[in-house]
C-alpha cells in the first residue's frame, strides 16, 4: 500500500489532521494499535478553545458541537471561603470557550472520516515507523496475523504519550525535559446537574477541587488525592463529603450529589519532547507533549500542533516549499512552552504541595487575591486561558 501521510493514532489529532489534509486533496491512512470502540471509552478533557473549535468548523466536524456545545464566558476561582468570577469575555474583547467532551469530538471526527471513505486501520499490532530519516519513509504493521507495508511520504506521530513514534526517534536526537507533580486528581463523572453553570477551579487547605460539566445534566467533578489512594478507597459518599469541603459554602449546599458511572485516579505531569520533527516524521500531541489539566491546554495543545503541521504540509503537496514543515517544529514549540508554563503556573498556584504549609497557604490566597482584583492581572489569566494567538 502507498499514501502520501500515514497517521499513527486516531485520537482527536490524528483524526482532525486527517481530516484537513482529505479537503485539500492529500490522502493519508490513519493507523492505530488499539480499537474504535477503546477509544471511545476514554474519558478526556472537554474545553475547547476558539481556535480549536475554528479548525473543527474547517474540518466539517463542528455541527453537533454548535447545538450541543456549551459557550462559557467566564470561571470561577474559590479560595478563602469566597467566589471570585473572571469574565473571560470582557478581559479578551470577547473570546469564550467551549464546553464540549474530548469523546464527542472524537465520535464527530470518526464519523467525519467514515463519510468520505477514508482508510482507519484499527486493531493494528507491532506498528513501527521507518526510515524516516531518508526520502523513503514507510509503516509497518500486523494485522490478523499477517504484516503490511505502507511506503508514504511523510509520517504524523499522532500516537500520545506511551506511543511508539516518540519511542522510534533515536535517543541523541531527541531532548525531553519533564516535571511530575506529587499528587494525582480523583475525578468522577455523575448524571447530576452542575453545581454552576460555569467551571470553579478550589484552592483550599486540604487540596485542590475543580467543578466541571459535560452537559447541563452530566457533572466532572475532581478532587486532588494522594498518588497513594486507591479508587476503591473512594467511596461515592466519601467523595461527595470531600469535594463539599473544598467549596465556598454556597457551592457545597448547592451541589446535587448522585451515584458516579466513571471514577479514575490521574497523575499529572509536564512533560515536552525537543524538536517536534525527525526528517519526515513529526510528532503532535500528547506525542510531543503533557500538560496538567488545570490549564485545559491537552486537547488545545494537540489542535494547534495540527493547524502548523496541516498547514506545513498542504504548502508542501500545493507550492511545491518545504519552507512550511522545515519551521513546523519551531513554530509549534513556541506556543507549546506557553502553554506548559500557563499549566504549571495555574497548577502550582492551586494545588497543596509536600511542602507547601501554612505559609504557602497563605502565598497562595495572596496571589489569588491580587489576581482576581488586578485587571492586569486577570487580563493575562484570560488571555492564555481562552488561547493564545495562533
Amino acid at each position: 500500500m502507498r499514501t502520501q501521510v500515514v497517521i499513527i493514532g486516531s485520537g482527536p489529532s490524528g483524526l482532525l489532521l486527517g481530516q484537513l489534509l482529505h479537503k485539500r486533496g492529500i490522502d493519508t491512512v490513519i493507523i492505530d494499535r488499539v480499537s474504535k470502540d477503546y477509544i471511545l471509552g476514554r474519558v478526556r478533557a472537554g474545553v475547547l478553545e476558539e481556535g480549536a473549535v475554528a479548525m473543527l468548523k474547517e474540518a466539517g466536524a463542528a455541527a453537533r458541537l454548535e447545538k450541543e456545545g456549551l459557550p462559557h464566558d467566564g470561571f470561577s476561582l474559590a479560595f478563602d471561603g469566597q467566589d471570585h468570577r473572571i469574565n473571560l469575555f470582557e478581559l479578551t474583547g470577547g473570546k469564550r470557550v467551549m464546553v464540549y467532551g474530548q469523546t464527542e469530538v472524537t465520535r464527530d471526527l470518526m464519523d467525519c472520516r467514515a463519510s468520505v471513505g477514508a482508510t482507519t486501520i484499527y486493531d493494528a499490532a507491532n506498528v513501527q515507523p521507518h526510515d524516516f530519516d531518508g526520502e523513503s519513509p514507510y509503516v509497518i504493521y500486523e494485522k490478523d496475523g499477517v504484516s503490511h507495508r505502507i511506503d508514504c511520504d511523510f509520517i504524523a506521530g499522532c500516537d500520545g504519550f506511551h506511543g511508539v513514534s516518540r519511542k522510534s526517534v533515536p535517543e541523541k536526537s531527541i531532548k525531553e525535559f519533564e516535571r511530575v507533580y506529587p499528587f494525582g486528581w480523583l475525578g468522577i463523572m455523575a448524571e447530576v446537574p452542575p453545581v454552576s453553570h460555569e467551571l470553579i477551579y478550589a484552592n483550599h487547605p486540604r487540596g485542590f477541587a475543580l467543578c466541571s460539566m459535560r452537559s447541563n445534566t452530566r457533572s466532572r467533578y475532581y478532587v486532588q488525592c494522594s498518588l497513594e489512594d486507591k479508587v476503591e478507597e473512594w467511596s461515592d459518599d466519601r467523595f461527595w463529603d470531600e469535594i463539599r469541603r473544598r467549596l465556598p459554602a454556597e457551592h457545597a449546599e448547592a451541589m446535587v450529589t448522585g451515584p458516579s458511572f466513571e471514577k479514575s485516579i490521574a497523575p499529572l505531569r509536564s512533560f515536552v519532547t525537543e524538536p517536534m520533527r525527525f526528517g519526515r516524521l513529526f510528532l503532535a500531541g500528547d506525542a510531543a507533549h503533557i500538560v496538567p489539566p488545570t490549564g485545559a491546554k491537552g486537547l488545545n495543545l494537540a489542535a494547534s500542533d495540527v493547524y502548523y503541521l496541516s498547514e506545513a504540509l498542504i504548502e508542501y503537496y500545493d507550492e511545491k516549499s518545504s519552507a512550511g514543515i522545515d519551521h513546523y517544529s519551531v513554530k509549534a514549540l513556541s506556543r507549546v512552552w506557553k502553554a506548559v508554563r500557563f499549566s504549571w503556573w495555574m497548577t502550582t498556584m492551586m494545588h497543596r504541595f509536600p511542602d507547601t504549609g501554612d505559609f504557602g497557604q497563605r502565598i497562595q490566597e495572596a496571589e489569588l487575591d491580587y489576581l482576581v482584583h488586578s485587571k492586569a492581572a486577570s487580563t493575562s489569566l484570560a488571555e492564555n486561558y481562552v488561547g493564545l494567538p495562533y
